[in-house]
């Protein structure tokens, strides 16, 4: 049998209730209302954060790739630039008859020292005059180095657009003359400074290398 209680309305009457109506209307009232799902301010702001985070991280991405070919770049016209001097140095090593010139006279085969000229001439290991040369072709304000195999008729130049060279680009050659007036050496110091652009980076590099005449050319 349900159990019925007395309760006392605001006018001071009492009447029935009954005990499970009463304890279930009070779980009722206590207890939170339960939600499911997410609403759509939620689901706005969840979206928002996760488009930031990926627009922030797809940044990064593209900063750190677009360094990293900055940086191959930068190696790959270093490499250029170590290509050139190991050409010079290598067949003025084996070369000889070396003649600094500071005149613009590339043709010129006479052995000849000089404290600073541009371009150097000399007789090859395998017999024909080679000439290099650092030269400007636009008044002064950038330089390219050439190379020629065939006395200064033809050229080749053999840097890359992004080398520039300056004017303290050049040779110095001391020992060049012949014995029995020259005891000394044939020895050239080679100097490459100017600066390399690339990707709108202007990266400023000076080289300088010494190299001595392979063949004896002094006298005991």
């Amino acid at each position: 049998m349900e159990k019925e209680i007395l309760k006392k309305n605001s006018r001071g009457f009492t009447r029935l209730v009954d005990f499970g109506d009463a304890i279930l209307s009070r779980t009722k009232s206590a207890s939170p209302k339960l939600t499911t799902g997410f609403t759509i301010i939620e689901t706005m702001i969840a979206i928002s954060l996760f488009l930031i985070i990926v627009t922030v991280g797809m940044g990064s991405l593209m900063s750190a790739t677009s360094l990293s070919r900055k940086s191959q770049d930068a190696r790959s016209i270093m490499d250029n630039l170590s290509f050139i001097m190991e050409d010079i140095s290598r067949n003025l090593r084996t070369g000889f008859s070396y003649h600094c010139v500071d005149n613009g006279i590339y043709s010129a085969t006479t052995p000849y020292s000089c404290a600073f000229g541009q371009g150097i001439s000399f007789k090859s290991a395998y017999g024909n005059q080679w000439v290099y040369k650092i030269e400007s072709l636009d008044g002064g304000i950038t330089y390219n180095i050439s190379k020629s195999v065939d006395g200064g008729t033809t050229w080749t130049v053999l840097n890359t657009s992004e080398i520039s060279l300056d004017s303290n680009s050049g040779f110095i050659v001391t020992g060049a003359e012949p014995p029995p007036g020259n005891t000394i050496q044939p020895f050239v110091i080679i100097k490459l400074s100017g600066k390399i652009v690339s990707k709108e980076i202007t990266t400023p590099f000076s080289l300088e290398t010494g190299v001595s005449q392979r063949l004896t050319d002094i006298t005991p």
